[in-house]
């Protein structure tokens, strides 16, 4: 077995032992593309993934919304309470700092690698979720100063 291919079982082995499935299953995808010869699949997977995965996460966001469980006028007292004021701010400021993430992860393909490993760190240590790379990626920018 290939060493690619090692890494892809240790890190779906970290997401046994730390009971994070999204990150098993992910490895595990990922690791059977590799394995039945469907590599054709990893560039489409790199150009649209990040795209698709945005989308699937920003539809479990809204469908509280769509469903009917948070009404318009929920929405709208929440511009008149200080704790809701400061969500839609920190919700700004992640979205800015998520694109500048992906402006650095394009243009900077070395630091990937590392926003990556301390990504599944996260995950698996410290029971975050898989949607960090981006803000990691535009604090560092932040860090750094780079686009």
């Amino acid at each position: 077995m290939d060493m690619t291919s090692l890494l892809l079982l240790g890190l779906a082995a970290l997401g046994i032992v730390s009971n994070n499935s999204p990150v098993t299953i992910a490895m595990v995808v990922l690791l059977l593309i590799r394995v039945l010869g469907l590599s054709q699949a990893f560039p489409w997977l790199e150009k649209y993934g990040l795209t698709i995965g945005i989308i699937i996460l920003t539809i479990g966001v809204m469908t509280p919304l769509a469903s009917g469980k948070i009404s318009l006028q929920t929405v709208g007292q929440s511009f008149l309470h200080w704790k809701s004021l400061a969500a839609i701010g920190i919700g700004i400021l992640v979205a800015y700092l998520g694109g500048r993430g992906a402006i650095l992860m394009g243009n900077q393909p070395t630091v990937v690698a590392g926003l990556l490993i301390g990504t599944v760190i996260g995950v698996a240590f410290f029971k975050g979720v898989p949607v960090g790379p981006l803000i990691a990626a535009g604090i560092l920018s932040l860090l750094i100063g780079k686009l």
